[in-house]
């Protein structure tokens, strides 16, 4: 008896369909969609690289996926907001040197293709690439029986951008004495969901609404922010937390971080594992998904920004001359985060 690709478990025609559906339903106009030359539906995309405004353009890529929240997609049968969590991942790390995010590419894995959860996935990516200023200009979906079993699948995102290299931010731009500026998160993003799905084992449908939250986007407030000025480096702070602040300081400094209002859902964390807050400060975002480290005179005007665009803006603490083991320390050793 012949066996066919489809009863080896791999729908080309599904697949086909899914493209179909993609070009079908993108928006009458993409950002940047004058640079666009050819975008979903071949072997490759054709992005022109015209940034005759910048005296010397660099292009700046990222990568990432989601970790195990997809796990959680999957459980609660809805894939629209890991969706945007995948955009986020990648954009959010971006902008963190400067950078307009241009165009994204998605990577989306399956045992079996299911047109609805890949609609239902994908719809949510073009959403959040609009959202970002970014073009979808195309990516792969692959079905991979006997990889990925039952409705599971992974997915990961690939963003590039430009910036000119006069304006790039980073540790080179940072002094003592600057403030740190604190943007804050939509929930728990998607970093830590190995620890979380533990957590909230026993109740987990009670705090979907929480866990499925998708990360926050960034990419707005930080153009803003670029337009006023004042902004010398930008920390995505994903998962290690606040350990993520010393890879935007120069040698010979470090973050002392004074506390915040922490979110209710991360209390209930905190609550239910028994970590201490150091061990929380290092493992989730803690209700803060970005800091900026600012000239002080600039502090008032940027928070501002940050309000105008939906977030709260927390003054975090400052940098200081000298070293730590961390890079950072508690400006109080008893730290204790603030219930909303």
């Amino acid at each position: 008896m012949a066996i066919d690709y489809k009863q080896a478990g791999v729908d080309v025609e599904a697949g086909d369909a899914l493209v179909d559906w993609l070009k079908a339903s993108a928006p009458a106009k993409w950002p940047h969609q004058d640079r666009l030359v050819e975008g979903v539906g071949g072997f490759a995309a054709l992005f022109r690289a015209d940034f005759k405004e910048m005296q010397e353009p660099c292009l700046v890529s990222c990568t990432d996926g989601v970790g195990t929240k997809v796990k959680l997609a999957v459980h609660f049968e809805s894939y629209k907001e890991v969706a945007q969590d995948l955009v986020a991942m990648c954009v959010n790390d971006l902008v963190c040197c400067g950078a307009k995010p241009l165009f994204f590419l998605d990577y989306y894995a399956s045992g079996r293709l299911r047109l609805d959860a890949a609609k239902n996935f994908l719809g949510g990516v073009q959403a959040a690439c609009v959202e970002s200023n970014c073009a979808l200009i195309g990516g792969e979906t692959a079905e991979m029986p006997g990889v990925y079993e039952g409705n599971d699948f992974d997915a990961a995102g690939f963003a590039v951008g430009v910036v000119d290299r006069k304006a790039a931010l980073g540790p080179n731009r940072v002094e003592p004495g600057m403030a740190l500026l604190g943007l804050s998160s939509s929930g728990f993003h998607s970093n830590g969901f190995s620890l979380l799905r533990k957590v909230f084992a026993a109740d987990l449908d009670r705090w979907r609404s929480e866990l499925l939250k998708p990360t926050a986007l960034y990419v707005k407030v930080v153009e803003a922010a670029q337009m006023k000025g004042g902004v010398s480096a930008i920390a995505h702070i994903t998962g290690s937390g606040m350990d993520n602040l010393p890879r935007i300081l120069p040698p010979g400094t470090f973050a002392k971080v004074k506390s915040w209002p922490v979110p209710a859902p991360f209390l209930e964390v905190k609550k239910r594992s028994g970590m201490t807050w150091l061990q929380m400060l290092k493992t989730l975002n803690c209700g803060v998904g970005m800091v900026w480290i600012v000239a002080p005179e600039a502090v008032a005007e940027l928070k501002q920004v940050i309000v105008d665009h939906g977030f709260r803006a927390f003054e975090m603490g400052v940098v200081e001359a000298g070293e730590r083991p961390d890079g950072w320390e508690l400006a109080d050793p008893t730290w204790e985060g603030l219930d909303l």
